[in-house]
This record gives C-alpha cells, structure tokens and sequence, in this order.
C-alpha cells in the first residue's frame, strides 16, 4: 500500500459515543488507528469535533440558553481541554500534533488559503499531525464554515489528500432511515450525487453535532471533485481506519472523479460561497460543456446578486440548474449591461474592458 494522505474526520457522536461527555477510551482507540496510519508512512490529518460538548463538561454541565455567546464561551473552554485531550493521546504513540483553528473567512480570502494550506502541508512535511477545527470561539454565522463535514472536505483539498473518511454514529448512507425503517438498505457506492440521493440524507438527531447525512452529502461531493476518494463509515467499527485506508469495503463510497482539479480551481469549489449568480442560454451550455469554452456575454441571459470583480458566482442552465461556478470579470452592474451581446462590443458599452469573456475556463470549475 502506497503512502497516501488520509484526512478522518471525526464527528461529535463519534467522540461522545451519543453521551453529554467525550469518550476517551474510544478516542484513544481511534488515536492507535491514526498512529498505526503514520507508523506505515502515511500522511494524517485528523478534523475534530467536540469542542463545544467538550466546555460543556468541563464547565459541568450548567444550563445555559442556547444563545450564540453562549455557544462561543463553550468553545473556548472546551477548545483547550479537546486539544490537551488530543495532545496526551498521541504522546502516547510518541507522535507531535500542531492545532490549526480555521473559519470560512480563512478559505474565502485566496492568500489566507494559500497560507492554511503551506501551514498545513508544513506540519505533513515534518510529520505532525494537524488536528483541525472550526474557530468556533469567534466564528459567526456569517464566517462559519457551518459543520466539520465540510470543514473536512475543505481540508482534504488543502492537503491534496487521496482519501476523506467521513466516521459518524451511522454504518453509511442508506435508502431510508435505518432508526426508523427496518428495511433500509446500505447504499455501498454512490457515482452521482442528484436530488433524490439528497432526500435520503436526514438531519442531525444526536443533539450534540452540527452535521448530518446531508452536510456529508456536500462534503463528498466537494471533496470527490477535487480528486478526493471519500467514504462514510461508523466509527465504532473495529480498525476502521486502517481497514478504509486498505481499501476494504466498508460504510458508503463515493469515488474521485477522474480528473483532479488544479488549485485555482479546487480554491473555487472549497472557498468562497458563490455572492451572486448569472443564467446562461443553450448555447453557452453547450459550448462550455462540450468544448470547454470561457463564458462569453453573449451567453448569459440574467444576472442576480451583488458581486464585484473577482468574485465567484453561480453559473445556471436555462432551467435554473447549477452548472458550474466561476470568478467574474466584471461586476454586476457590467454585466446586466453586457449581457446578450458580442464581445466586440464591450468597450463601446462600458467605455473600458477586462478582457472579452466573462468567466474564463481557467477561472471555472464545472459541476
């Protein structure tokens, strides 16, 4: 077995086993797992969550309302104790960890994520494993990444990682509910994630975490585009995770597509949220898809949402469907002004020009 980089993911069940307090015999088992991993020469990034469950019990347990100050003081009591929990675990395999605290605003701006990921590949480099959370002790709505689910995803990219390993409470994806349907079946492998496999996914029901089914949705399909194979599996499986990094079949899988993204383009998808988006015409449907060519003006029909140059928008099909996204030439005020008409024509409408597309190929990532 090749030495890869593997990113597991470890959700609040996991860490908690569904309890009001972190389950360290468990954590140390799965610290073993990780320390076997690196023993052999792979690359190990470990996500984490628990911070708050982890203030929570430090703090012991006082009824507080679930106000947002509230959430954040629990985070950052709780920050310490994960992170010191962490430490003294690997200490025992002999093995050094380095804490990186990220928030959305850290993968939006292109040069902060360009330092998270040299932080991170650093840490790799010198073989210290980075255990990573969300910064939520100052992390808002509007900065917050959302969920470690996709946090994880986002730190696979970072780490150009070959392998995501999604560890929750549940065996995988299913066709129903297995809490309440006997007769759901095990989903083993998924190629195409669409609108019916989303309906499958169900919330968070342990009361402790921010993610669910369908947050692990998002990730696998953000991570698998970037050339990540990612799977969901139970953490309370047996050697779960040198099982997964074997290559046995276990939980849900969701292949690498072919074709990795290069940074630019991986920085567009696990980034910045799109801040506006334009709907194109058939044509340019066409022509992207087909000849992977940049999106003229002449192809887009409407514009929506405020963006300035330099931001990713959302690019529809004439059905509103998203296909793809892309970083803007022009802002949307230009664009509503430019739109449905030919390239040659853009300096006499706007009285200057950044160039005859819209959105170059180089600067889209199609979905």
């Amino acid at each position: 077995m090749e030495n890869r980089t593997i990113v597991v993911k470890l959700g609040t069940s996991v860490l908690t086993g569904g309890s009001s307090q972190l389950n360290r015999a468990h954590m140390v088992e799965l610290v073993r797992q990780c320390a076997a991993l690196h023993r052999h020469g792979h690359r190990v990034v470990v996500v984490t969550s628990g911070a708050i469950a982890a203030g929570r019990e430090h703090l012991g347990h006082p009824p507080l309302a679930p106000t947002l100050p509230n959430k954040q003081m629990l985070a950052a009591v709780g920050q310490t104790q994960l992170i010191r929990v962490w430490q003294d675990l690997f200490n025992l395999y002999g093995l050094h960890i380095g804490q990186m605290l990220l928030t959305r605003a850290d993968l939006e701006d292109r040069e902060r994520y360009l330092n998270a990921r040299d932080t991170l590949r650093t840490l790799l480099d010198h073989r210290i494993i980075p255990v990573i959370n969300e910064n939520d002790a100052v992390a808002t709505a509007e900065i917050k990444v959302g969920d470690n689910d996709n946090l994880s995803a986002r730190a696979a990219i970072l780490a150009d990682a070959d392998l995501l390993i999604l560890l929750t409470d549940q065996t995988g994806l299913f066709t129903a509910d297995p809490r309440s349907n006997p007769d759901a079946q095990l989903i083993e492998e998924v190629q195409t994630i669409d609108d019916t496999l989303r309906k499958l996914a169900g919330g968070s029901v342990g009361g402790l975490g921010t993610g669910g089914m369908a947050t692990k949705l998002q990730a696998a399909d953000v991570a698998r585009r970037a050339g990540v194979k990612v799977v969901i599996a139970t953490g309370q499986m047996p050697e779960v995770i040198g099982r997964l990094a074997r290559g046995e079949r276990i939980g849900t899988l969701f292949p690498a597509l072919a074709s990795p993204l290069e940074g630019r383009k991986s920085w567009i998808l696990a980034g910045p949220p799109p801040h506006g988006e334009v709907r194109v015409d058939q044509g340019a449907v066409a022509a992207m898809q087909e000849k992977g060519s940049s999106l003229l003006p002449k192809g887009i029909v409407s514009v929506k949402g405020d963006f300035v140059r330099g931001d990713v928008v959302r690019i529809l099909d004439p059905k509103g469907v998203e296909l793809a996204r892309g970083i803007c030439r022009y802002d949307h005020l230009e664009l509503e002004k430019l739109r449905g008409v030919h390239s040659d024509q853009i300096e006499q409408i706007l009285g200057y020009g950044y160039g005859a597309v819209a959105i170059h190929r180089d600067d889209m990532v199609l979905l």
